[in-house]
């Protein structure tokens, strides 16, 4: 397969991702926004629409506005990949928005530094009209659900005591005919426990973890997952050490095409239809 251009301003089809396993289903779409050094994706399919992670406090008014341009007035899912404010600061804002939310996720091993001692759900939904009744903890092995195709919870398999970042949900969705891992902030240790239990599937689209930075997304994981196409959420303007030199020859070295959401004005849209995968610089 000939590798493309990062700085690609236009639908390009990649290859094809049918299989026997994965039956083609309505169009799985991912949208990584671009808020910097943050993570916020829109994952759709069918009537199904989440929003996995919210970025900073700082850029939930680009967050809101990614939503509303695209149309999105009511989600079926919210779900945090983990505590840290990069991927959970702009929840409170997203939950005094007009927009709807059916059901808040959130991973249920984590470790909070904070002096308050609160989750940020629990303080996102401070004083709006969602309570604790609207909130799922999830953990390996759940399932949410999604029209058209299926997502489900890989890990953690444990809690971390020592890395939040550890901590983070990993989520495979498949629909369209393909696949899409998503690994939140995880870093090496966490990829270890699922590579050991084998936990890891193949996927042909990788979010990869914790902003492409250097202690994340090892040889191992992309042996593993043997992705096509690999979408990295940062800025290297707010953290110049993404993506990490290492991390990007690593995937050339396994010939997996990156798009990076610093790259975009909107951010990077990954669609799944009919096996074949599509990536669009928007």
């Amino acid at each position: 397969m000939k590798k493309l251009l990062i700085r690609i301003l236009i639908p390009i089809l990649l290859f094809s991702a049918a299989s026997a396993e994965v039956p083609a289903g309505k169009e799985l779409s991912l949208l990584a926004i671009n808020v910097r050094k943050a993570d916020a994706l829109l994952l759709r399919c069918g009537e199904s629409a989440y929003l996995i992670d919210t970025g900073t406090k700082k850029e939930a008014d680009t967050l809101l506005n990614v939503l509303r341009g695209e149309g999105v007035t009511r989600l079926t899912g919210v779900i945090l990949t983990h505590t840290h404010a990069d991927h959970a600061g702009g929840l409170k804002s997203l939950l005094n928005s007009e927009i709807a939310v059916e059901r808040i996720y959130a991973p249920a091993y984590y470790v909070l530094k904070k002096e308050d001692g609160k989750h940020p759900v629990e303080k996102a939904m401070k004083k709006t009209a969602y309570t604790e009744d609207d909130v799922t903890w999830l953990l390996a092995g759940d399932t949410l659900p999604l029209d058209g195709g299926s997502l489900t919870v890989i890990g953690p398999l444990k809690k971390n005591e020592d890395t939040e970042n550890c901590n983070s949900l990993v989520l495979l969705a498949e629909g369209g005919g393909g696949s899409i891992l998503l690994t939140g902030d995880m870093e090496f240790p966490e990829e270890s426990s699922l590579l050991n239990a084998g936990a890891l599937p193949h996927a042909d689209v990788l979010k990869i973890g914790n902003h492409g930075e250097g202690d994340a997304t090892s040889e191992a994981l992309i042996a593993a997952v043997q992705p096509s196409l690999a979408v990295i959420s940062t800025s290297t303007e707010d953290e110049p050490d993404t993506p990490d030199p290492r991390v990007i020859s690593l995937l050339e070295k396994w010939n997996v095409d990156v798009r990076i959401t610093q790259d975009a004005a909107v951010g990077v849209l990954i669609t799944l239809r009919d096996g074949e995968i599509a990536a669009e610089m928007k």
